[in-house]
């Protein structure tokens, strides 16, 4: 997930690696620098997180969705019929369900743990498996997911893609404490 509730910071210098690409204008330089200073970004500011979700992981990949990312104490804030539109990430992660390819466990555990303090809302931007054109109503916003709803057969296909073990990961994960909303749950 790469994303900033920072304002947008110019493109650094690369020394003689340049991006590829024309340098910008000045006048692209002013429009981004005015732009900069009239957004307040108030509405991401108050997200934690928001990450941009393709149907794969290669060059092929099409976005299918925008999900935001909030903390307990923010989703407990919320109107009780909106927070029916978020959930937990705790199942995601205990799971194993949840993983960070290519990234080693020990890594990324401690940002895993503070991600079982958070609730999702997922926008489908398009949905490949309905040839859907684009999202229309609440029912493009989908609830997290459970072992039950998931294909074993994509699990070992995703474990076998990245040679990692979901029983693994559900092991490693065992100790990772659970929100007070998702004590219930397994």
């Amino acid at each position: 997930m790469a994303s900033s509730d920072k304002s947008p910071e110019p493109t650094p210098p690369y020394g003689e690696q340049q991006p590829p690409g024309a340098p910008m204008t000045m006048h692209q330089h002013l429009l981004d620098k005015g732009a900069q200073m009239m957004q307040s970004l108030k509405p991401i500011k108050q997200m934690n997180q928001h990450c941009a979700v393709y149907d794969t992981d290669d060059s092929s990949g099409r976005l299918i969705g925008v999900e935001y990312i909030v903390s307990d104490k923010i989703f407990e804030a919320l109107p009780p019929e909106e927070q029916k539109l978020w959930h937990s990430h705790a199942y995601e992660i205990k799971s194993g369900l949840w993983v960070n390819p290519r990234v080693p466990e020990m890594i990324v555990k401690p940002d895993l743990e503070n991600l079982t303090k958070t609730y999702g809302k997922f926008w489908c931007t398009w949905q490949v498996d309905r040839a859907s054109i684009g999202s229309t109503g609440t029912d493009d916003v989908p609830q997290g997911v459970n072992l039950g709803m998931v294909d074993p057969e994509l699990v070992q296909k995703r474990d076998n893609k990245y040679n990692i073990s979901t029983e693994a990961m559900k092991s490693s994960r065992v100790e990772i404490r659970r929100t007070r909303v998702d004590q219930s749950t397994s």
